[in-house]
């Protein structure tokens, strides 16, 4: 993670876009809803807010896209290194054949793949796969990914990476929805290594579908502002109508109840979204303990934060039959079914 929290500031900031009393009212009290108490940002702190005077988000001089892109070509590699350092302190990560890294967040070319396998000196024969603009699913599709190229060459050693800086996108807009989709961000990076060892997780039969007519809920439109994102206030009902339908809760939990499912790894896209997978699947307040305490001390990391979610499941029991589920644009959901191997 990166060192500066920036949740408080930005609850002051936002409070000042809203110039409607009852907006400005809403707000306070969905923030206070949120489930946040944390949110992370690469942005230089230097004892003051990015938002405040002489800060990157200073009102008189508001930032364009390249200045954004500037710091996501330094700030998201360094922080993904710091991601696989950690990682290494767990598990032995010599020997890498493959690297996945998902992002969706900034553009850089040579990509930051490539940064990352110069600053590891990984061999120059290692294969490469840019997952880009893919959102909170990312994750799946990166361990989805490892797990085909494990499965098709035993010996393989994936490398898989996500980082996000999702704080380098603040909008000046005075709509209470998209504030409010702004209060849900902020920047993170995670690491997992994919081996056909019997060790982690074994990642089983992964899942997908796209709900119909929801292409427009979940959005990025790259501007001369950073990316400017759109998070409709219906994303959690009509997530909520996807798991009531029989056929792909079925595929989510592979035909088995939902409170047969002992480890559930759902994406901390926001609180409505939590509540709305718990009340639909029938689940007990415990079950999404690891994606509500990932969302209270980091916020919504787009595609780290299903990483997150494994990691404490992984520090925690073991599960025997697991589930990992995220959601994003098109809107789309995707996930797979995980279990403790020994």
């Amino acid at each position: 993670m990166p060192h500066h929290d920036v949740h408080p500031a930005f609850l002051d900031w936002a409070q000042q876009q809203l110039t409607g009393h009852r907006d400005a009212m809403l707000f306070r009290r969905m923030a206070g809803r949120s489930g946040i108490d944390h949110r992370w940002s690469v942005l230089p702190d230097q004892g003051r807010s990015p938002t405040a005077s002489g800060g990157f988000y200073d009102a008189l001089d508001w930032p364009g896209t390249t200045a954004r892109m500037a710091i996501y070509a330094q700030e998201a590699p360094d922080l993904a290194c710091s991601a696989i350092e950690q990682l290494g302190e767990q598990v032995a990560i010599d020997g890498i054949t493959h690297l996945v890294l998902a992002s969706c967040t900034g553009f850089v070319a040579p990509g930051i793949d490539q940064i990352i396998a110069r600053r590891l000196r990984l061999a120059p024969s290692v294969e490469r796969l840019l997952i880009g603009f893919m959102g909170c699913y990312a994750a799946v599709a990166a361990l989805r990914s490892a797990r085909h190229i494990v499965r098709s060459d035993p010996s393989a050693r994936v490398l898989v990476v996500t980082v996000e800086l999702s704080t380098l996108h603040l909008q000046q807009v005075t709509e209470l929805e998209s504030v409010l989709a702004m209060l849900q961000f902020g920047d993170g990076a995670a690491a997992a290594l994919v081996t056909a060892e019997p060790k982690g997780f074994a990642i089983r039969r992964p899942f997908a579908t796209t709900l119909a007519d929801s292409h427009d809920l979940i959005r990025w439109a790259i501007t001369d502002e950073g990316f400017a994102m759109h998070l409709s206030g219906e994303v959690p009902n009509r997530i909520a109508t996807a798991l009531a339908d029989e056929a792909f809760a079925s595929a989510v939990t592979g035909g088995h109840p939902p409170c047969d499912i002992d480890g559930w790894a759902v994406h901390a896209g926001g609180r409505s979204i939590l509540d709305a997978a718990e009340r639909t699947l029938g689940l007990p307040a415990e079950a999404l303990g690891a994606s509500r305490s990932v969302l209270a001390d980091y916020g919504n990391m787009s595609s780290a934060t299903l990483m997150f979610v494994l990691a404490r499941l992984l520090a925690g029991q073991p599960v025997t039959r697991g589930v990992a589920l995220a959601f994003g644009p098109g809107l789309a959901a995707e996930g797979f079914a995980f279990e403790s191997s020994t």
